[in-house]
């Protein structure tokens, strides 16, 4: 049986709104070349991918200027990276047949809000009142809702069933964020 790369990519989570981390995780079969890696990543709201030659087993941080979202200020500032959908393919040599792709939902600004929505109720070491169990309760659902937008982008495959949770979410976020605010 002739063997064969299995590519693969892995996106960890962060709360930096400003940089988006690639790594390759591919098993790569010792006894073929790995030539022509190439890394395309097409932002939210676009429709051409940037392209990035890479070499094997790479781990990448990228910015606004690295993704071709920022044009002037690179390496004095770095813009914060959008959230929403961003189509990652990497391939090596056949390119057109040694390749995988990937729908990531960026939910980084999203969640930072929610954190900081978290961090901002005052809860203590003792059972809350009922307020406050009703504002966790609606931040849970959100959480959920969020979860469940990636779930649709990423596993089902179903992009705009998963941008509608999201914005959904983004929604109710607002909503409690002015009772938040207001009894804080």
């Amino acid at each position: 049986m002739a063997s064969k790369h299995q590519l693969s990519l892995e996106l960890p989570e962060s709360n930096n709104i400003k940089v988006l981390r690639i790594v390759d995780n591919s098993s790569y079969a010792p006894e073929l070349p790995v030539e022509c890696g190439t890394l395309n990543i097409t932002s939210p709201g676009f429709n051409l991918p940037r392209s990035i030659e890479v070499l094997p087993n790479f781990n990448l941080v990228l910015n606004a200027c690295t993704l071709g979202l920022q044009r002037t200020g690179c390496g004095q500032t770095s813009e914060i990276l959008p959230d929403g959908i961003y189509v990652i393919s990497y391939s090596v040599s056949p390119n057109s047949s040694v390749f995988t792709e990937y729908n990531h939902l960026r939910v980084t600004q999203t969640m930072n809000r929610y954190f900081n929505l978290l961090a901002e109720l005052e809860l203590g070491a003792c059972e809350p009142d009922a307020d406050l169990k009703e504002k966790l309760k609606e931040l849970r659902l959100i959480r959920s809702f969020i979860e469940a937008a990636k779930a649709k982008v990423e596993y089902a495959h179903q992009p705009e069933e998963g941008i509608e949770l999201l914005i959904y979410a983004k929604k109710r976020l607002d909503k409690i964020t002015s009772q938040i605010q207001c009894t804080c």
